[in-house]
């Protein structure tokens, strides 16, 4: 797959022929998401037509709805990563303002869709609603779609245990503690991203040397504790184990999220690594000394290293 991004409209150079394209927060990238994504490039690939995802960029909710915006399941760097898996085309990343918001659906269809991006056809979910207080529905899309000549495509959601999967649905999942179910929604791995920001330097000190992610204040994190994990560097994936959650050696470092890369020597220092949770192995907590914490960080090893087996 190959994924070019493009942040600003105005960056973005419509095609004669038109593109296909699809619109959303697609936060997560789940499987929900993934079904529309393999019937935008379906769709493109038939058209022989450029396959066009546009986001935004706040999360839109974090202007519609300041006092409760969701915490997010992926941000927009862990989004880029993840559809780059899933779009062989481009994502056009928008900024979400004011001007934006007020827009009325077909006011946004007009000047987005048809003057500035040019788009032969759109594929979306079946609950899609855009424009001003998501006042745009289906129905209303169906109706644009003959008024400005492209063509529409309703992707059905995709149902598990009797209910369709959602950003807001997975949300609920995670924040009960539930990462496993959770990752089976989204389909792949649960995703933490961020640059490698100096910490105390106490794990190099013990012999567990530590990369302690700069992570999005946004960012939705799994229940505190330690997992097993990946750990993504420039294309290539380690094994390791993460920490999130309080640093009781250092407590003013607020929540912490901090991966011991296995086999890797490298310096990331303001680097950024995309980290992948796994199996949970314990609860966080204090420690007496250092000695007992490298004892536990041992025993933590090595139940990282018998799921390999």
């Amino acid at each position: 797959m190959s994924l070019e991004i493009i942040k600003g409209i105005k960056n973005y150079s419509a095609e004669k022929s038109g593109v296909v394209a699809t619109i959303g927060t697609f936060d997560g990238i789940h499987l929900g998401h993934q079904s529309i994504l393999r019937e935008l490039s379906l769709s493109a690939s038939r058209k022989k037509s450029g396959a066009l995802a546009i986001t935004f960029e706040p999360h839109p909710r974090v202007l519609v709805t300041p006092d409760s915006p969701p915490p997010l399941l992926t941000c927009i760097n862990e989004k880029a990563r993840l559809l780059s898996e899933y779009l062989d085309g481009t994502l056009l990343v928008i900024e979400f303002n004011k001007q934006l918001m007020n827009l009325t659906a077909e006011e946004f269809t007009k000047y987005y869709l048809i003057d500035e991006l040019n788009i032969n056809k759109l594929v979306v979910g079946y609950d899609h609603a855009f424009g001003k207080d998501r006042s745009g529905t289906i129905n209303d899309l169906m109706g644009l779609s003959r008024k400005y000549s492209f063509d529409l495509q309703i992707v059905d959601p995709v149902i598990v245990d009797g209910r369709p999967i959602s950003s807001t649905r997975i949300r609920h999942v995670i924040a009960e503690n539930n990462l496993s179910p959770a990752v089976e929604l989204l389909g792949h791995p649960y995703i933490i991203a961020g640059k490698v920001k100096k910490g105390i330097g106490l794990g190099a000190k013990i012999g567990f040397p530590t990369a302690n992610l700069e992570y999005s204040p946004r960012k939705l994190l799994p229940e505190d504790g330690v997992y097993s994990c990946l750990a993504e560097y420039n294309g290539r994936k380690y094994d390791g184990m993460m920490f999130i959650g309080k640093n009781y050696f250092n407590p003013a470092a607020g929540k912490s999220v901090e991966v011991n890369i296995f086999d890797f020597k490298e310096n990331v220092y303001d680097e950024e690594l995309f980290c992948y949770p796994g199996v949970f192995i314990r609860k966080g907590r204090k420690f007496g000394s250092e000695e007992e914490l490298v004892k536990q960080l041992r025993e933590d090893k090595k139940s990282v290293l018998m799921l390999k087996e």
